[in-house]
């Protein structure tokens, strides 16, 4: 019997939830028993191949590629999980949502001076910038949050083995306190 997939990705935010993911230490050769990594930064494989049975997403939604991700883990994963502040709330990144997508590129490439040599750059390369950061349950559906800037290893691993068990994650206080 093949074993359940796993996917993750990061958006916007700054990768302390996979490093959580990490920092499991030697039970990441039990998670490697449990389940098969399908697409991840951590096996830098892009895209899916088929369906899988948990996605673990970091991050919020600051520009329209982090909009497109996400849409593709939602349809290509049974159960999705909104993993740190970020993904949750916004976190840090969404700190630009009361200022407003203009003045935040003008202050920060022009520094709020209106000298000729400072300049907004744009790239058809580069990301659409979105009018303000999004969880990610404002943008598709979530199944599962695990909250903490980042997670603790600890309440990350509790909560993957649930799952894979079959249970609502549900973990004890002393996993989701904040330090």
């Amino acid at each position: 019997m093949s074993k359940p997939k796993l996917a993750t990705c990061s958006l916007a935010g700054c990768f302390g939830c996979h490093m959580s993911l990490l920092d499991i230490d030697e039970r990441i050769l039990e998670l490697v028993e449990l389940f098969d990594l399908d697409r991840s930064p951590l096996d830098d494989k892009k895209a899916f191949d088929s369906p899988v049975e948990v996605g673990f997403v970091e991050g919020g939604c600051a520009n329209e590629h982090n909009v497109r991700v996400l849409h593709d883990f939602r349809k290509h994963c049974k159960v999705l999980i909104a993993v740190g502040a970020c993904a949750i709330n916004g976190g840090v990144p969404a700190l630009r949502n009361p200022i407003g997508l203009r003045e935040c590129l003008e202050t920060t490439y022009a520094g709020g001076t209106p000298d000729a040599d400072h300049f907004v750059p744009y790239d058809a390369d580069l990301p659409l910038l979105l009018d303000r950061v999004y969880p990610a349950h404002e943008v598709v559906r979530i199944d599962y949050f695990l909250p903490g800037c980042p997670p603790s290893a600890d309440a990350i691993w509790e909560g993957l083995k649930e799952l894979l068990a079959g249970r609502t994650p549900g973990l004890p206080y002393q996993l989701l306190k904040y330090d």
